[in-house]
Parts: C-alpha cells; sequence; structure tokens
C-alpha cells in the first residue's frame, strides 16, 4: 500500500507518493539482487547421514577426473554418474578408460546413443550393439539428452520423436542386460511459455536464452511427456529414471500418477530442488510415500558445497535457504527444507540406486 503525504506550493496542496523521492535512478529487475533480512536457522551439513549415489552429473570433461574425486570426498559422495559416455566418435570409450583409471568403483558412466545415425538402416540395431559393447568394457546405464522429442531432427526435417520404433531395439536392450535408462526429456514449464512479465524463470532464460523452447517450431511439452510415456508402457522390462523428478516437479500429483501406473518407472531429483524446496510440504509427502522410486542426484559437476545445499533441503528443517549454489539461480524464490526420515534418507542416498544397479544381468 503507498503512502502519500501532502505538500504544499504557494498556497496549493497536492499528493505524491513517497517512493518517487525514495527511488534512484533506473534499476532492472535483472539487476535487483535483495539481501535479505530475514535471521533464521541455518544448519552446516558437512557430509550426509549415508552415503551419497549421485546417479545425475556430467563428467565429461575428462581432465578434472580427479578434482571430482577429491570433491566427492569433501563430500561424502560414494559413486557418482557420469551421463555423458557418448556413442558419437567413440567418447564413451575413452571416458570408461579416464573413469577407471583414476578409481575402479567410484565412477559409473552412461552410455548416451548417437541418434544423428538415425536413418541409417537398422540403426536400433546396430546402437544396441555399441550400447552391449560399452556395457561389456563398464558402463552401466543409458541416458536420452532433452533434445530427442525436442530439436533432434531425421533427414526428412522431422523431430524425431521420443517413441519413434526405430529406438526400441535399444530400450529393449536394456531391459535384456538389466540396466536403467536415466531419460531426460522436455524442461521446466516455464520454458515452454512466452518469455514475459509472467514467465517466474524470466531470470534464467535471460542468461540462456536458447533454452526457450516457446513457439510453433518446438513441440509442446505435455506431447514430449505423452511420447516418453508410451515407451515406458511399451517397454515394462526396462527400468527407466525420470530425470528432474520426471521433468513435471511442478505438478508433484502427475508424477505420482505416472509412478502409480508404471511400476518400472523412478525420478531423481538432480536440480530441482528449487522446484521442491518451495512446496515442502507436499514434497515431504512424496518423498515419503513414493521412498522406493525417489533417487539422489545434482546435475551438477562434483562441488563439496554444491552437495551441502542438497544436504541441508533434504535433512533438515531450515527455511529460506538459497538453493542457487546447488546448480544455478533458476528462479526468484527461496526455499524450505523437508526433514526426511533416516529410513527415506538412506533409501534416496543410496539403496534405490543399488536395487537399480542389482538388477544388472552380466
Amino acid at each position: 500500500m503507498l503512502k502519500f503525504i501532502k505538500l504544499s506550493i504557494s498556497g496549493l496542496f497536492f499528493i505524491t507518493p513517497l517512493f518517487l523521492n525514495a527511488q534512484t535512478g533506473d534499476l532492472k529487475l535483472l539487476d535487483w539482487r535483495p539481501e535479505s533480512q530475514m535471521v533464521v536457522q541455518e544448519t552446516e551439513i558437512l557430509k550426509p547421514k549415508y552415503p551419497v549415489i549421485d546417479i545425475h552429473n556430467h563428467l565429461g570433461n575428462l581432465d578434472n577426473t580427479e578434482k571430482y574425486l577429491e570433491e566427492m570426498d569433501k563430500a561424502g559422495v560414494w559413486k557418482c554418474v557420469s551421463l555423458d559416455g557418448n556413442s558419437k566418435d567413440d567418447f564413451y570409450i575413452e571416458h570408461l578408460k579416464r573413469s577407471q583409471s583414476v578409481s575402479k568403483d567410484r565412477f559409473i558412466v552412461f552410455f548416451r546413443p548417437d541418434f544423428s545415425k538415425i536413418d541409417e538402416p537398422n540403426f536400433g540395431e546396430k546402437e544396441a550393439e555399441r550400447l552391449e559393447k560399452a556395457v561389456k568394457m563398464g558402463a552401466r546405464g543409458l541416458k536420452i539428452s532433452k533434445v530427442l522429442g525436442l530439436t533432434d531432427k531425421d533427414k526428412s526435417g522431422k523431430i524425431i520423436p521420443v517413441d519413434d520404433p526405430r529406438i526400441d531395439p535399444i530400450w529393449a536392450k536394456c531391459g535384456e542386460l538389466g540396466i536403467p535408462v536415466e531419460i531426460h526429456v522436455s524442461d521446466p514449464k516455464a520454458f515452454f511459455t512466452p518469455l514475459d512479465e509472467h514467465n517466474e524463470r524470466y531470470d534464467e532464460l535471460g542468461a540462456h536464452p536458447d533454452w526457450s523452447f516457446f513457439g510453433d517450431e518446438f513441440p509442446s511439452k505435455e506431447e514430449i511427456l505423452a511420447q516418453r510415456n508410451r515407451v515406458i508402457a511399451r517397454h515394462p522390462n526396462t527400468i527407466f529414471i525420470g530425470a528432474h523428478l520426471g521433468n513435471l516437479p511442478e505438478e508433484l500429483h502427475t508424477v505420482a500418477k505416472w509412478l502409480d501406473v508404471y511400476p518400472n518407472f523412478y525420478v531423481d531429483i538432480d536440480a530441482r530442488i528449487s522446484e521442491l524446496g518451495r512446496q515442502p510440504y507436499t514434497a515431504r509427502k512424496f518423498f515419503i510415500k513414493y521412498q522406493d522410486r525417489v533417487l539422489f542426484g545434482t546435475d551438477t559437476p562434483p562441488n563439496a558445497e554444491s552437495y551441502r545445499i542438497y544436504y541441508r533441503f533434504l535433512e533438515t528443517d531450515d527455511e529460506y535457504i538459497d538453493p542457487a549454489g546447488g546448480h544455478h539461480l533458476q528462479g526468484r524464490w527461496m526455499i524450505y527444507g523437508v526433514h526426511l526420515p533416516d529410513e527415506v534418507l538412506e533409501k534416496i542416498y543410496n539403496k534405490n540406486a543399488l536395487k537399480i544397479f542389482g538388477m544388472f544381468k552380466g
């Protein structure tokens, strides 16, 4: 509510808002960095209650492998999955060799298919053979990037749908080998809406305008997720891990329905504590109800301080936590801890991942 004062000049009275006198210059919203005056509990957690398996990370900068391990040790991270085992140019071979030379059991590499070859005869069968070769070398999963169903096109110029039948042999091979599919399709809801005054991730999209997928040239978020769900239903013997809380943390009730419908579907929390922590009551209930289906992940190259923000979110009831250091600035809000029970924490930190990796049939 505006406060007003009366001013008199030559016997004439008029009213002016106080803020006109207080404001100086033209402050842009993108430059606004308010310093909170809140004084609340801040719990420092250097290491988690239980050893952590980070199911979602990117360690493709092989020169930093030793550094990654050092940060994992500082933060109590037992194992870390790299989703950068690219089929393209046989990079997965180099990645596996480098990771295994630094530590034989702390890094886990997932194979990433090369969809630029999808028009080649028997693409699915050939890429499944490459996957099997990678698994024999030590790979323990498959990674699907968001470009599938969103921007990747075949030679006809059509965007390749997630449920393209040419990919079916790859999904089936994962089930045959007993390895999971870490699947990232679509992106936050705000990325599919106009970049205007109503977009709650305006700052993030301002920094990364190429992350905006609003417009007729892109499929709708709903259609991409529907394609993914058809794949999950078509391959019940394959485990699918929905990255970023199934890429719909804004609607946990919908994610819950998917978990109820598809017993081979799991989700991880990577890069989405900013969404989960602004709905702490709903998120806590979700974690407890689906405690056997949620995995820990960060999507942030190993950094002890970043991990500790995740631990604080999961283990404490602290309020008004700044989540940006756990990944990057995603929205102009703070988050609240969900203070999970120990048995739930242990499952999210490592037991659920161990269960999935225990399905390996090699």
